[in-house]
């Protein structure tokens, strides 16, 4: 299963590379633009039976293409478990964490897009357990490669116009501690709500969209 899961990961980063550099040979080489600079953030939510999670993710980057955009993320996340080991032991986990990494979103029409986006989490865990032992910490590290897809609205490239977008994204890693599962080790569904903000642009108000 771990096999199937890194041959994915592997693939998926080979897939979006080969895009990314493909979009870079599409576009007129002129060098460095700072207009196509973006920022953003997004507020995340991911749920199952016994689990909540609840996290933001501010975010910078360049458009590489107008139909690729690249950068690089931090998250904040707080996960919530209950009844951890047994249904009815009403234990509780509550676990903390902060990561960076890369992202890339490609868009295959105007306003859905593809994302791929790695991270390196950093956990802090509390454990409470249900018959009134005394509870304890623990601290770990998590990779993720967090898939998805999602829908923008008003997405017009280099047009100056900040748009809104919502996305549903899966931890296909689904590593040891990983901030995007459930109790059970099970994936969990991620979904974020946010904007994007061009920066250096402008809004052009004769912009017609292509």
């Amino acid at each position: 299963k771990m096999f199937v899961k890194y041959i994915f990961f592997i693939v998926s980063l080979f897939f979006f590379g080969t895009l990314t550099v493909s979009a870079q040979n599409e576009e007129e080489k002129t060098g460095f633009q700072k207009d196509r600079l973006f920022t953003g953030g997004s507020l995340s939510l991911g749920f199952s039976g016994n689990s909540f999670q609840v996290g933001g993710s501010p975010f910078f980057g360049y458009s590489l293409a107008s139909w690729v955009d690249a950068g690089i993320t931090v998250n904040a996340n707080y996960t919530s478990f209950r009844n951890v080991y047994t249904g009815s032991s009403n234990d509780k986990l509550r676990r903390t964490n902060y990561g960076v990494g890369p992202f890339t979103r490609l868009y295959p029409v105007r306003f859905i897009f593809i994302q791929a986006q790695y991270e390196k989490n950093f956990i802090t865990q509390k454990y409470i357990p249900g018959n009134g032992d005394p509870s304890t910490r623990a601290k770990a590290t998590a990779a993720s490669m967090l898939v998805g897809a999602g829908y923008t609205t008003d997405r017009y490239p280099f047009s100056g116009r900040p748009f809104f977008y919502l996305s549903v994204l899966f931890d296909i890693l689904n590593s040891d501690y990983s901030p995007y599962a459930n109790s059970s080790g099970n994936i969990a569904p991620i979904i974020r709500a946010g904007i994007q903000v061009p920066l250096f642009q402008g809004r052009k108000e004769d912009f017609i969209p292509r």
